[in-house]
């Protein structure tokens, strides 16, 4: 089973788009979710994220991030249920009131986010790094330290949570237990904190040496042999992403 972040090798219509054109599409997306309220049109975008996660073959990734997203939501749908006072009165606060309308914008806030979060990373799930990196540099004329910076910074996420996992294997085998409440595991956690940033910055030392070492200064946009260009597949998922959009601002 890939971890989380890590490319996942495959034949879908998703892996052989260019990696461009397939960031393009899922940013496109996330503004899409954002610059609409309407369900049916996040519905539409859900629909989308199934077809694709089950083409890619990644429904078990896609759904544990759906999960993560929606827990994570629960808070700032939590904020918008007590602070957003429309509608009808169906409980009075000191401050306000929690209406008809109240529900309604906690619930679009999970589902809009669950809805922009899937397409952007099943984007990084079945795309290398590397050849994201290099399609930035060779189609968007971005230079190449920055489009390093950011697939580094994407890199280093799953190895930061590995080593997470290491330390807390580490503590659990000298008798701490993690089990029980959130509270009780975040007062746990906070401690390993230290030992998980030493050894974040000796990885990121040492990759900035390696770096370095092999030229890193030097790299232009001629530098890279392989070429990304745009085939049919990727101007109809731009285009259909596009009308997404647009149907999202219309409605």
């Amino acid at each position: 089973m890939n971890g989380f972040l890590e490319y996942v090798p495959g034949d879908s219509f998703l892996h052989r788009m260019n990696p461009v054109a397939k960031l393009a599409a899922a940013f496109i997306l996330v503004i899409a979710c954002f610059a609409t309220s309407n369900f049916v049109v996040l519905a539409l975008v859900l629909v989308l994220d199934a077809v694709l996660a089950a083409q890619c073959k990644m429904v078990p990734q896609a759904l544990g991030l759906a999960k993560a997203v929606a827990a994570f939501s629960l808070l700032l749908a939590l904020i918008a249920l007590l602070f957003t006072p429309r509608g009808d009165v169906l409980v009075q606060l000191p401050w306000g009131y929690i209406g008809t309308e109240s529900v309604v914008a906690a619930v679009l806030v999970i589902v809009r986010l669950v809805a922009c979060a899937v397409p952007l990373f099943l984007v990084f799930y079945v795309t290398k790094l590397n050849d994201m990196a290099n399609a930035m540099v060779k189609q968007l004329r971005v230079p190449y330290k920055y489009a390093f910076a950011f697939t580094s910074t994407v890199r280093f996420i799953p190895v930061f949570m590995n080593d997470m996992v290491g330390i807390m294997e580490a503590q659990t085998a000298r008798g701490v237990e993690f089990d029980g409440g959130l509270a009780k595991r975040i007062r746990l956690m906070v401690p390993l904190c230290v030992p998980l940033l030493v050894s974040s910055v000796r990885k990121t030392n040492s990759a900035a040496i390696a770096a370095e070492v092999r030229g890193f200064h030097l790299r232009t946009r001629q530098s890279g042999f392989k070429e990304y260009p745009f085939a049919t597949r990727d101007y109809l998922a731009l285009a259909a992403s596009v009308v997404i959009l647009v149907l999202a601002i219309v409605f």
